[in-house]
């Protein structure tokens, strides 16, 4: 019953669909993880952190509410339970052990040293490439497609007017939105905020070369002719660290109670090892 739930909640967690939709070669997946699961599951309950843990009620509760809403209705969720052989007593009692494998890790990991700002600070200093922040900008464009040669030159010469006629964000924003066929137009043509390598190869070099409240040339992408408008620039750079160190801190203490959680489980399984050993000696 226990080795039925297992492949159901892998299935859904590794696949993200119900285990019979599964093709071979996730089954073969799905069957190893799920032995080794079961393995470390029996070595977290059997240890001496996992006496005397509770699950509460209102908690399991929850945790079945949860596996019953991944299916579109109650027949389904009904015909996958008696599919792999789980009733509603035996779900129960699986998921509590489920969350007694949870308690027990958290358990494990409040263990775990918090990480302090100099920590913190060390990570920053080591790691820049992370809090590397590229520059982005604020971008508008009014988009004039054209399918020959003719329509080209039309929608490059009303562009060019536009462009020489438009004084501020309001007047491209309204500008946009009578002419650009773009589905940015009933925005104002906003692009939102875009970063090296999100626009077209043909659009990017000079809409990074813009200077905020500037208007392009005309410049003609794949899709059609433009004028892009830059309303602001955020420049580039190293984040400041007051700005992360709250961030950081939480990372490193993450990062931490994964590792004592995974560093105890390797503690308990050699310990069992050698206790196997032991006997079969």
């Amino acid at each position: 019953m226990q080795i039925g739930y297992i492949e159901l909640k892998l299935s859904w967690e590794l696949f993200a669909k119900a285990p019979e939709t599964l093709s071979d070669p996730e089954r073969s997946r799905l069957a190893n993880i799920a032995a080794k699961q079961r393995k470390i599951e029996q070595c977290i309950l059997s240890s001496v952190e996992a006496v005397n843990v509770a699950v509460p009620q209102s908690t399991l509760k929850i945790r079945l509410k949860e596996i019953r809403m991944r299916y579109p209705n109650d027949d389904e969720f009904s015909q996958d339970m008696k599919r792999i052989g789980i009733d509603e007593i035996g779900l129960g009692e699986a998921i509590e052990r489920d969350l007694r494998v949870e308690a027990v890790l958290e358990k494990v990991a409040s263990e775990a040293m918090p990480a302090s700002a100099v920590d913190a600070e060390i990570y920053y200093r080591l790691h820049p490439e992370a809090f590397d922040r590229p520059e982005t900008r604020r971008l508008r464009h009014i988009l004039i497609t054209g399918d020959n040669p003719e329509e080209k030159i039309k929608a490059r010469i009303q562009l060019e007017t536009l462009r020489s006629t438009l004084k501020d964000t309001e007047q491209f924003a309204e500008a946009a939105l009578h002419h650009s066929q773009c589905p940015t137009a009933l925005e104002g043509g906003q692009l939102g905020t875009v970063k090296r390598r999100q626009l077209y190869p043909e659009l990017e070099p000079d809409a990074f070369a813009l200077s905020e409240g500037e208007i392009s040339k005309v410049l003609e992408s794949p899709i059609g002719q433009h004028i892009v408008r830059c309303d602001e620039i955020s420049p580039g750079g190293m984040l400041p660290f007051a700005e992360v160190q709250e961030k950081i801190i939480e990372h490193l203490f993450e990062m931490r109670r994964k590792n004592r959680q995974r560093d105890w489980i390797k503690s308990r399984l050699s310990d069992k090892q050698r206790q196997l050993n032991v006997s079969a000696s």
